[in-house]
Formats: C-alpha cells, structure tokens, sequence
C-alpha cells in the first residue's frame, strides 16, 4: 500500500512541479509539504455556487425563502449598507493563487499567494479584503567588486504600475512549498549562480498560549552563492502603508524610520501609520541588525508613477539613502504613501548567509461593525494597548523565530518522520491548519465587568460569572467560512473542534464556556425567519445557539446572526454540545470543566426530550434534517440526527457514572437502551441505516456522515461494552456501503464521499446538498473508518479531498465547504475541513490500542 501511495503522491507532485527547469531546490526545505512551480497552471477553472444555480424543483420548493432572501438582501446591501453574512448574489470567485498566511492566531492575518503575492487581508476583525497590493514586493540586489551586476523584483508579474522597475522575473525557476506555518520560495537566479530561499514563519504553536496571539511574520533569506567570488547581496522589502483598500487614500496616514536596541539585539526598520477612524494599526517593516549584516531604509515614498527614484538607489550601492530620520508628513486625501527596507551581506564563493526580516500589525484595540465596546486582542497582555508595540513586536519575533521552529519541528517531527502516513496526508494535516489563524480569527482578553454566565449562577445550576480559563486565556472566536461569516458556528464547529481541542486546548474549552454561558440566555425578540416567512425569538432558553454573532455587528453580544431557519428548532446543536462536552474532558481530563459543563448537558438533553414523541427512547425530525445539512428534507428519526442522539444519551451515561450521579444514569441507562432498539428496527436496512424512517422514495439514500455519532463515541474512547450505542458489525456494515458507494462509485473514486447516494449508485439529487461533496465531513468519515480498522479505505477516501482541492482545483489555503462533481463549488476558506484533525486522533488512537495489545502479549 505505501509504494502505491508514494507513486501517486509523486505523480500528482510532478504535475505541479512540472514545469520548473532548475535541478536547484532550495536550503534546507522539507520533502513533506505542498509544493508547486511559480509558472504553474491550473486547467480547471471552477465558479461558485449562486443562487442562478438552484435547481427549478428546488426553486419551485422554496420560491418564499428566495423571495424573502431577495428582500432582506436588498435592504442590508443597499439601505443599511452592510454586507450580508450570506451573499448569495455576490459569491467569491475563485483564485488559484492563496498561499500560507502570515500571523499567529487572532491577531489578523496577511496571506501571502505563493507566487509571492500580499493578497488577502484580515486586519478588521471577521471581514476580509481581496486585493493584491502591487507594491508589497520584495527585490534581489547583486553586486560585484562594487558594481551592481543583478537587480531584479522577485515577482512573475508585469504590472502597469512602477515600471521604473525590473519586473517579471522567469517563473519556471522558481517553486513555493508550503508546510504550515512555515513556507519557502525558491528562487535559482537565472544566469547568476545564485539560489535565495525565502522561509516565511508563523508563530502558530500547539499549546503555545502567548507567542501564538503574536500578529507577526519572519522572513528568513537564506543565500547560495556557487560562483568563485564573493558578492554583496540585497533583499529589499517594499510596503504599501494600508491593504488596497479605499482608506489607503483617505488622508493622514504617515511613515516614521525606528531603530530599537535591548539586551544586546537591535532592529530597525519603518512603522507605517495607518490612522483610520475606526481600527487604525501600524505596519512595522523591520531587520535584525548583526555584524556583517546593513540595514537602510527609506521612509515614505509615493507609488505613483515609475519610482525610478527608488530603483536607482538600490543599484547605485545596494543600499537606501537613510538620511530621513523624521517622520513623513501625513498623507493628503487622495495620496498613498509606502517605505522601502534594505538588509544586506556579504556571501563569500561557494558559501552561504543570510538575512532577517519582519512584517507585524499593531492593532491592539479593535471595534467590531456595531462599535459598541472596544476588545484588546490577546498579545495586548504581553506587548500593551497604546499601539505602539510594532518595534518590540519586531526585536522579539526576529530573536525568537529560531525557538519557534525548533517547536514546531519537534511537534511536527514524528507525524513526518512516519513511513506508515502517505505524504498527502502530511501536507493536508498540517496546512489545513491555516483556517486556525485565517478564519477570520479572533482572540481577545475577557473584560473585568463581563459574565460569560448567560446570569445563571453556579449555584443555580449555572455558570461561574468569569471561568478561570476564560480569564486566564481569553475568549476565542472564528467564522463559519470566509464567506460565511458568522463566529462560532457551532454545528460546523463540531467537526473542526478536534484541531483547537488537540493542539489549543484551553482556547476549546473557553469556547464551551461561551457557549454553554448563551445556552441558559433568553431573547424573546422576534425577527422573520427567511425561510418559514414566520416571526420566532432570537434566542430560546435551554437551546445551543446556532453562532455568537456576526463581526459586523457584535459578536458575545447578539447570538444568532443565522437568519435562514428558526435555531430553536433545530435537535442537533444541543447534541453536539454534550457530545464535545464528554470528548472534551477525555482529552484533557480538566473535572473542573466536566462539573461545570453538567447542569448545562442535563437542561439541553431535557429540552430534546420533547421530540421523542412515540416514547420509545428516539428523537424524530420534521422538515429539515437539523442544522448541518438544513437543505435536506427529513421525516421522522433520521440515520444521522438519530445516531447523534443515541451517542449523547451513551455519554450522559457516562458522564452520570464519571460524579456519581446513579440516579442520572439509570434514567438516561433506559433512554439509550429503548432508542437503540428502536433506531434498528426504524432504519437498519440490513447493509447501513437508511437516511429517515418515512418509506418515501428517498428515504433509502445512503448518507456519508451517517456515523457520526459513533465517531465521537470513538474519538472519546467508548463505543464499546457498557458505553456501546450502535452494534459493532452494523457500523463497519454502514462504513462498509458508504465506502463501495459514496466514494468509489462517485467520480471513480477520485473525488471523497458523496454525501448522498441512492442503493443504485447514482448521487442522490434531492436537494442542493445531496449531491455535494463536504470536505469537512469527508475527512470526520475517514477518521471513523479508521477507528474502526479500515485504514485504507479511510485514508483513500480523505485522499480525494486533497486532490481535487489543493492539486486540480487551485484551492490551496481555502478549502472550501463543498463541491460537486463537476462545474462548482461552494463556501471558499471554510472551517469544517479543520475535521482533519480528528484522523490524526484516529491514528494515534490505533497506535495506543496496538501497543497495548502487544503489552498484553
């Protein structure tokens, strides 16, 4: 099996690699990662989904919910001026030209293209700017016995602007690899004897509760000279002050040079003021200053026209006249503003040296769009709130970078060092992590007059008012998708939970904490629900919200930015809730946590209690499966909705039996034992359980995700014995047809599970989603696979995902929601796929059950 996927792995590589000429490949860059050809190009081109794109039954189905969409659309766009959470009109196109982000987690992020692209902006909390900012680039300098002999910006493009420049470098000698959060481009200087590799580090650390929250990127020159003579090299870093924004021309925004020495580091480099009304952040463009190494500047400079000016000084010495030691004046409306960095050394025949640079974001306070309270980000605690922290953000990420990657090699070490793990499976686990930091992220400190409690105390059953975790590691929040804005989404959350609860712990349990807090909250504000045309309460008593809010209002404040369905309906998020709340404390162990999470686990699992309306210990569903697939009509106990409550009625008893609670037990001991007989006798169909109990034609479709409620069972380490809710020999059954059907008669087997398949073999097109392929739950379902002893099937069906996504389609860093077979997509940069995660706990939890069996022996 490895040879197999060692061959396909070095296809699919040789593909995207295929067009770079240069045998060079870089200092020090890994084998494992995502790596492709600057001059490479992806022949499929795919568009969003769009409303245009709703089948006629489906628009005969829900002509109300278009009708009522259309209305509120307009208003928000064009009344309030805002942008919807939702844009159904306006979808993102797609550009197959994302890189890793720049940044730790939730400070904002700068994502780079891995063409060397700045091209996507998240400074503003939650909302997203698409621009590529021409000026951004970085510049090569050699020089020989003091004459300039190459001067080249390190861009393929040929832009219209700043043409006194020297553009379009040969794309073909160059390739970028990405193994997040680290990222190298190569560049072999065509004709020069000269390899640069530029490392791009991130301080994303697993269990790293202070570094991480740093809004700041290095950038590591490393230098090959194999000519038989020394040469000056000069990297020259450009940067616009703003993001390509329409601010950038509003007026007083200025440019200041800094030179910073402490305990016998020093930096230096510009702070570019950006002095927007609401939210305004320094840029700090910095070098670290060592011997052997020059550092110069120029402090403002206008990107208007051919900056000839600029060009001529570099090659006239390699180096930036300085002499501008005062701040530059502010910008008048209408004018940009940018400043240039120089570090330069010497690079001896067939030797080799380097430079270090940096780029960090001060925005310590931000707003988000209702401007109601202001939030200090969480590295306020460690670098302050003034706003001025750019420098020392500088002088500690370029003195700490090293210890950075000594970490995050020996975190991703064994996972790499693995012959047993196929190399996509590397690559995918650890970039899918970007979403961590650029989903819209934020981490911010817990205000001193703030109850996260919902009001409830604890001993009224409720919540402490402020939660020693929560106080101690800040609140944490990030979007449904990029696209999807809304935070916390939390029936999405329930697949990409594995990622913060495996490497950010305490950031998942101060997000149950947030939750469980707006569990016990009452909103009885009406509002129309779009897609029913009824009036219903924002938020119901006892009932897991759908999100916290969207970051164009406020987000903690106001719940529920959903506006499609009425989320008191909905029977899966209070589930989810208890199955994360056992999972949870599995993994850490934190009792504190459980003890408080209980009187929470109890009030929800009561509220469902009213759908079991047959009595016999199952849950039914009416109208829509539940909030995850909630375009998929359902009738009566569903395979899924169903399996999730058979696996929240398993952990109650579990959680009854970890305090001591014997009369809880026994009550939720009956439940689990009527509704597992019961989900057999309503859905068990001999090989897997059909989709509802309704006998209609389509009740029979098989379900890819129709295990997911025995997958947190596994991941929690019951599923067995006492603790069993699904016979063992009926699971593997279920996998078994979901594999043979959704994934290998879909699109050869190239391409993931479906989510839904007839018997027959053919997709099931009953609605909008039946048809799609969700990465997220894709990789949730390999994970169960594998839990279950089908470790190739299970790494052959997350496979596709992988393909189709970061090799054929051009999505790397925004995977998105879903896809079909052919033409569209659908949610770009979505946090489900974070799921991955849950097959690297499938794995380990395979290894631990066979050295403890070959203990045994």
């Amino acid at each position: 099996m490895n040879s197999t996927m060692e061959s396909s792995d070095q296809t699919s590589s040789a593909e995207l690699m295929g067009r770079y000429v240069s045998s060079e490949m870089g200092y020090n860059v890994p084998k494992e990662g995502w790596r492709i050809c600057l001059a490479h190009e992806f022949k499929e081109k795919r568009k969003p989904f769009q409303a245009k794109d709703v089948s006629l039954s489906n628009i005969m189905e829900h002509i109300g919910l278009g009708i009522r969409y259309l209305k509120w659309w307009y208003r928000k766009t064009q009344v309030e001026k805002k942008a919807p959470f939702i844009d159904m009109f306006r979808a993102l196109p797609l550009r197959q030209i994302y890189g890793a982000p720049l940044g730790g987690i939730g400070g904002g992020t700068i994502t780079r293209g891995w063409r060397g692209e700045f091209c996507r902006w998240q400074l503003n909390p939650g909302m997203y700017h698409y621009k590529t900012v021409i000026t951004n680039q970085f510049t090569v300098c050699l020089r020989r016995g003091g004459q300039t002999v190459y001067q080249q910006v390190l861009s393929v493009e040929h832009p219209p602007a700043l043409q006194g420049w020297n553009w379009g470098f040969c794309s073909e000698y160059a390739f970028y690899h990405a193994l997040y959060p680290r990222a190298w481009t190569v560049y072999d200087l065509p004709g020069q004897n000269v390899t640069l590799t530029c490392r791009q580090v991130s301080p994303v650390i697993p269990h790293d509760y202070k570094d991480s929250s740093l809004p700041v990127g290095v950038f590591v020159w490393d230098v090959e000279n194999r000519n038989d003579y020394d040469l000056d090299v000069s990297i020259m870093f450009t940067l616009l002050n703003g993001s390509g924004h329409k601010d950038d021309k509003s007026g007083g925004h200025w440019n200041e040079p800094f030179h910073l020495e402490k305990e016998g580091e020093a930096v230096s480099g510009v702070l570019l003021h950006h002095c927007t009304p609401v939210n305004p952040y320094t840029l700090c463009m910095a070098a670290r200053e060592q011997p052997g190494r020059e550092v110069s500047h120029q402090t403002a400079f206008s990107p208007k026209g051919t900056c000839s000016a600029l060009w001529t000084d570099l090659i006239t010495d390699g180096s930036l006249d300085s002499q501008q030691v005062s701040s530059s004046p502010p910008t008048q409306k209408g004018e940009k503003v940018a400043a240039a960095l120089v570090a330069k050394c010497l690079v001896s025949a067939h030797g080799h040296n380097s430079l270090e640079m940096s780029l960090a974001w001060d925005m310590p306070l931000i707003q988000f769009g209702s401007r109601e309270r202001k939030h200090s980000r969480r590295y306020t605690r460690y670098f302050g709130s003034e706003g001025n922290a750019g420098p020392e953000l500088s002088l500690y990420a370029l003195t700490h970078y090293r210890d950075w990657e000594k970490t995050i090699e020996e975190w991703q070490r064994p996972i790499l060092q693995d012959s047993s793990l196929p190399p996509w499976y590397k690559s995918a686990l650890f970039n899918e992590l970007y979403f961590v930091a650029d989903g819209g992220t934020v981490w911010v400190e817990l205000p001193e007059d703030t109850d996260v409690s919902g009001g409830l105390r604890s001993n009224e059953g409720g919540l402490p008012a402020q939660p020693p975790v929560v106080k101690e590691y800040g609140r944490f929040a990030y979007l449904e998708g990029q696209e999807y804005r809304m935070y916390n989404t939390y029936d999405v959350h329930f697949y990409a939970s594995f990622a913060l609860i495996m490497l950010w712990p305490k950031l998942a349990l101060s997000l149950q904490y947030d939750i469980a807090g707006s569990v016990v909250q009452n909103d009885p504000t009406e509002r129309l629900v779009l897609m029913s045309g009824r009036y219903s309460a924002v938020k119901t008593r006892n009932v897991v919200p759908h999100d916290i809010g969207d970051p164009d209002d406020e987000p903690w404040t106001r719940v529920n930015a959903y506006l499609i369905h009425d989320t008191a309906d909905w029977k899966d998020l209070n589930l989810k809730f208890v199955l994360q709340v056992y999972r949870d404390y599995h993994l850490t162990q934190d009792m504190q946590y459980l003890s408080d999470m209980w009187p929470v686990c109890q009030a929800v699992m009561e509220s469902e209690m009213k759908f079991d309306k047959d009595g016999d210990g199952l849950i039914e569903n009416s109208g829509y499966a539940d909030q995850t697939y909630d375009g998929w009509t359902v009738t009566g106990p569903s395979a899924y909705c169903g399996g999730l409550w058979l696996a929240s009625v398993c952990m109650m008893c579990k959680m009854a039996r970890v305090l001591g609670s014997d009369d809880v037990y026994q009550h939720y001991r009956d439940v689990l034992d009527r509704g597992s007989a019961a989900f057999d006798k309503l859905l068990w169909n001999g090989q897997y359980y059909n989709y509802d109990s309704s006998g209609r034609d389509l009740s029979n479709s098989v379900m890819s995700d129709q295990c997911a409620g025995h997958w947190f069972l596994r991941a929690s380490g019951l599923g067995e014995d006492e603790f069993q809710a699904f016979p063992q020999e009926k699971i593997r059954s279920a996998l078994k047809s979901v594999f043979d059907l959704n994934v290998m008669k879909f699109a050869s087997g190239q391409m993931g599970a479906v989510n839904g398949m007839r018997p027959e073999g053919v997709p099931d097109q009953s609605s909008v989603q039946s048809d799609e392929v969700w990465v997220g739950v894709v990789y949730g379902l390999a994970a169960t696979m594998i839990h279950e002893g089908m470790l190739e099937e299970g790494l052959k069906t997350a496979e596709g995902c992988y393909r189709t996504v970061w090799e054929r389609l051009g999505m790397a860093f925004q995977t998105p929601e879903a896809y079909c077979e052919k033409g569209i997509y659908r949610s770009l940069a979505y946090m489900r796929p974070l799921s991955i995660w849950a097959i690297q706990l499938a794995l380990e939890n395979r290894t631990a059950r066979t050295e403890h069996a070959q203990n045994d022996i």
